[in-house]
C-alpha cells in the first residue's frame, strides 16, 4: 500500500493505488463490478467512502478491510468543526448543578458561540468569581448530620435563587415582637383558603421577606430559612405540595425557625417537613411543634382524635373544624399524618397555589422574576 498523507480524502489513496498497478479508473470499476461514475466519485471525494466500498477495495486492493473506513473516518474527523468551549462549559457545570433547569428558568442565560461565557454567569449566579468556588450549604430538615456534603445541587441552586430575588426587596427593619404577634394574629386566617393572600403583606410588615420559588426536580424542598445579614431573615417556599395543610405548616415551620435565629450561620433547608419529631435536630422539633399547634391546637386534636378514633366521618371532621375555626383540610392533614392513610377524607383538601401567584410575584409555572445580577 502506499503511504497516506494525514488528513487527505482517501480518494486520494484510491487513486494511489490505480496508478500504483497501472490501472485507471474503469478498471476499478470493472473489478468490482460499480459503475465508472462511482469511482470517479469516490476518487474525488464526493462520494464517502462506506463499510462495503472499504471491504470491497480492501479485495481488489489486497489490504485490511478497514483500512479506506479509517481513512475515512479520519479524514471526516479532521474536517468537522472542533466542540465550541461552549459544549465542554455545559458538560462540565452539567456535571455538577442542574445547568440545564436553570436556562430554561431562566436563572441564567444561556451561552453561544459568539458569548460563550457561561461559567462566568453561573459562577455569579452563586455570587462568586469562578465556578470552583461555589460554596455548599448545611441543611437541617430531618437530619442530624451538618456537613456540607448533605446539601444536593438542586437544593443548592434553588437556595441561591430565593436569596437572589430576596436581595431585590425592599422591606422594614425586622422586629422579632412583630413577627411574634403576626404569627398568634395569622390563626385567624386559617379558616378560608382566601386567608393566605395576605401572608406576603404580613410578612413583609414584620422585615421578613417571603419567596415562592417552584423547586427543582429531585430538590424535595418544602422552605428554607436564611438570614441576607444579622437583621434581614428569608422565608423561601417551594409550594411544592399544593394543599392548604402543608402552606400553612411549612410556613409556621419557618416562622419558627426565624423567630429563633435558626439559620444565621448557614441556611437550614427544609425538605420533606412533616409533624414528626423523631430523629430530628432540636430546632426542627421546636419548628415542628410550633406549626402542628398551629394548625390544629394539640390539646384539641388530641380530643377529638381519642373520641372518634377509629372511625372520622367527613361531618365530625366539618364540625370539628368549624368549631375551632380552621379550614377543615388542616385536621385532615393532621388525621392523615397520625394515622398514616393520605387517602382519608382527600376531597377536604383545597389547593392554593393559585391563590399564592395571585398574591405575590412568584419564581416559577412559567413565570421568572427579574433580578440584577
Amino acid at each position: 500500500m502506499q503511504p497516506h498523507a494525514a488528513f487527505e480524502h482517501p480518494g486520494v489513496a484510491i487513486a494511489h493505488e490505480i496508478e500504483a498497478r497501472g490501472w485507471i479508473q474503469s478498471d476499478l470499476a470493472f473489478i468490482l463490478g460499480l459503475a465508472s461514475s462511482t469511482i470517479s466519485n469516490l476518487v474525488s471525494g464526493r462520494k464517502a467512502i462506506s463499510a462495503a466500498d472499504s471491504i470491497a477495495l480492501a479485495e481488489a486492493f489486497g489490504c485490511p478491510p478497514d483500512y479506506f473506513l479509517n481513512l475515512q473516518v479520519e479524514y471526516d474527523l479532521h474536517r468537522a468543526n472542533a466542540p465550541s468551549s461552549v459544549v465542554q462549559q455545559r458538560a462540565m457545570i452539567q456535571r455538577e448543578y442542574p445547568l440545564r433547569e436553570m436556562i430554561k428558568r431562566g436563572w441564567i442565560e444561556e451561552a453561544t458561540p459568539r458569548s460563550p461565557d457561561l461559567e462566568a454567569r453561573v459562577a455569579r449566579f452563586f455570587g462568586v468569581g469562578k465556578v470552583e468556588d461555589i460554596p455548599h450549604v448545611s441543611h437541617a430538615a430531618r437530619k442530624s448530620d451538618y456537613s456540607k456534603e448533605d446539601t444536593k445541587p438542586t437544593q443548592l441552586a434553588w437556595l441561591y435563587r430565593v436569596r437572589q430575588i430576596a436581595r431585590e426587596m425592599v422591606v422594614p427593619r425586622y422586629s422579632e415582637q412583630a413577627l411574634r404577634n403576626t404569627a398568634e394574629a395569622m390563626q385567624g386566617l386559617l379558616a378560608a383558603p382566601e386567608g393566605i393572600r395576605h401572608i406576603p403583606h404580613l410578612l413583609a410588615e414584620c422585615g421578613v421577606r417571603f419567596v415562592v420559588v417552584e423547586g427543582l426536580p429531585g430538590g424535595s424542598i418544602d422552605g428554607v430559612c436564611l438570614w441576607l445579614d444579622g437583621q434581614s431573615p428569608v422565608i423561601g417556599m417551594s409550594l411544592r405540595y399544593d394543599r392548604i395543610d402543608n402552606f400553612w405548616f411549612v410556613l409556621r415551620h419557618e416562622i419558627e425557625h426565624v423567630l429563633n435565629g435558626d439559620g444565621l450561620l448557614a441556611a437550614i433547608i427544609d425538605e420533606n417537613v412533616s409533624p414528626s419529631i423523631e430523629g430530628l435536630p432540636k430546632e426542627e422539633i421546636l419548628a415542628n411543634q410550633a406549626a402542628t399547634d398551629f394548625c390544629v391546637p394539640a390539646s384539641k386534636m388530641d380530643s377529638f382524635f381519642h373520641r372518634k378514633n377509629p372511625f372520622f366521618s367527613r361531618r365530625d371532621v366539618l364540625v370539628f373544624a368549624d368549631r375551632i375555626k380552621v379550614h377543615p383540610g388542616l385536621v385532615v392533614g393532621q388525621l392523615q399524618f397520625r394515622l398514616g392513610k393520605f387517602s382519608l377524607l382527600r376531597d377536604l383538601q383545597v389547593k392554593v397555589r393559585d391563590i399564592v401567584t395571585a398574591s405575590m410575584p412568584v419564581d416559577g409555572w412559567g413565570d421568572v422574576i427579574p433580578v440584577e445580577t
